[in-house]
């Protein structure tokens, strides 16, 4: 099979795309014949920083396509099944075996791109949202990195929950989007200072609940919180230390819930969320925001617009 591997981490052009064996099935996988990759920023960071394990190491998170092969202990795929998946490695590729308990089964009305990037997006929304945040109707919640693919999901979610959403990106097309997708409020960070914006929204209130996947905003995210409220940080889009004075947030009784989604999808519990949202997919309560499609075979050039083209949604590959 052709696969997009690395020998080393670095930038966009220490992709290669080359033949590489064909994946080995487990007695607990599928094999799956790719449809389409969803380009995930945890993708970008493992190629940027991440040493392989071994040469022609294949990068990936996220994809969707048809079972062709089915491990023997696996009794509810078949092949023929339109999944979408999600594992740790091993997405940059025509073939994909992973365990079919990280595999949904699609929806008919659901196309292979939407379906790429859906369980990593919507699922982490949905969980820093819920489960980590507690968000209740009418609370106030803010959205950093709102124009990334769990910001565009977590602003949906959280207006569809009837939460006061406050999104913040910059650009006024992306701005219009997202105000488009539910959020009552969008700050500019490129011209607006965000505590004062926050601050002349919620009256100098505060927010009840902060969604981060950039990791570099924390600072101005812990500033925004009122006394007794949440904080979830999920991820490191931007790349930095993440690192924090937290005595502030001590005094203010504020919480903060660290959440890395690998070891979770595999849990009943996540396992159907996603497989309701994939529902709601594809009754158009949610839009998975696709922002442009690329070959597998012009991985370097995904991974660089990926990372310098701030697009809004997620960037997919096809083989």
């Amino acid at each position: 099979m052709k696969a997009a591997v690395y020998d080393h981490p670095g930038p966009p052009d220490v992709l290669h795309y080359k033949e590489v064996p064909d994946p080995k099935v487990g007695p607990g996988d599928v094999l799956i014949a790719i449809d389409a990759i969803s380009i995930e920023g945890g993708d970008l960071i493992n190629r940027r920083s991440t040493p392989p394990s071994s040469s022609s190491w294949i990068v990936g998170y996220a994809a969707s396509g048809r079972v062709v092969a089915v491990g023997v202990d696996v009794a509810d795929r078949k092949i023929g099944d339109r999944v979408t998946a999600f594992d740790m490695q091993g997405s940059h590729a025509e073939l994909w075996a992973v365990p079919a308990t990280r595999t949904w089964l699609l929806p008919s009305g659901v196309d292979a791109a939407s379906a790429a990037a859906l369980p990593i997006s919507f699922g982490t929304a949905h969980h820093c949202l819920f489960a980590r945040g507690g968000l209740l109707r009418h609370e106030t919640v803010l959205i950093q990195g709102a124009a990334g693919g769990v910001g565009l999901a977590a602003v949906q979610l959280a207006a569809q929950a009837g939460a006061t959403v406050i999104a913040i990106s910059s650009g006024e097309m992306r701005l219009e989007k997202i105000s488009s997708l539910g959020a009552d409020h969008v700050i500019d960070r490129s011209s607006q200072d965000l505590v004062e914006a926050v601050q002349d929204i919620t009256k100098g209130n505060g927010v009840d609940l902060v969604i981060d996947p950039v990791g570099a905003t924390l600072p101005s995210s812990l500033a925004v919180l009122s006394p007794e409220s949440r904080l979830v940080f999920v991820g490191n889009a931007g790349g930095g230390e993440l690192s924090v004075d937290l005595w502030p947030a001590m005094q203010s009784n504020q919480t903060l819930h660290g959440v890395f989604m690998g070891p979770f999808f595999e849990r009943p519990r996540i396992r159907s969320t996603v497989d309701a949202l994939l529902v709601a997919l594809e009754s158009r309560e949610i839009e998975v925001r696709i922002e442009r499609a690329f070959p597998l075979s012009e991985a370097r050039a995904a991974h660089d617009f990926a990372e310098r083209a701030k697009p809004l949604g997620r960037v997919i590959m096809e083989p």
